[in-house]
């Protein structure tokens, strides 16, 4: 389900995933995994809010129009990404910050959870791109009960493989 070059019908994308460098991709194929499980279709570009400006300037003024409802915006460093997104949609950001730079991504997760008044942005942990697809499907499952089901189930195998754990015997 998973588009890396954004092709496949407008109406199966829901989730937009953009990255701001290439070195950034493992965190974006966890989110895109997490998606695919949940049986959500993305797409994914790389897109540098620095050097490309025009090209995000058309990958969010487009977005609404090939079916995305959530964008997981993932960089590091400066961070930007998130930010110069949602200001140019009401859709909900997710912001992943990146390891590296100051203090192995603390940098880049002050800039992202520091937006200004208006311009909220979603932040999860630094480099987890699994809790931004998990974050993004929360949000679509408010108006998809099947989705929210399929939420649920995984919830529920997440903590019975949890409780099956050698290490939790006797409880």
């Amino acid at each position: 389900m998973t588009d890396m070059l954004g092709g496949g019908p407008a109406t199966e994308r829901r989730v937009g995933i953009v990255v701001g460098s290439r070195s950034d991709i493992a965190a974006a194929q966890k989110a895109a995994a997490v998606l695919d499980e949940l049986g959500i279709a993305s797409e994914t570009r790389v897109i540098s809010a620095h050097r490309a400006p025009d090209l995000l300037a058309r990958f969010v003024s487009t977005a609404e129009d090939r079916g995305i409802r959530v964008v997981i915006a993932i960089a590091g460093l400066a961070a930007h990404l998130p930010g110069v997104v949602a200001s140019q949609t009401t859709l909900p950001v997710i912001g992943v910050p990146m390891p590296g730079g100051v203090s192995d991504g603390l940098d880049a997760l002050l800039a992202i959870v520091q937006m200004p008044k208006g311009v909220p942005v979603a932040t999860v942990g630094v480099g987890n791109g699994e809790n931004a697809g998990l974050l993004a499907a929360a949000i679509l499952a408010v108006s998809d009960p099947a989705l929210r089901e399929r939420l649920v189930a995984r919830r529920v195998t997440q903590a019975e493989a949890i409780a099956a754990d050698e290490a939790n015997e006797g409880l």
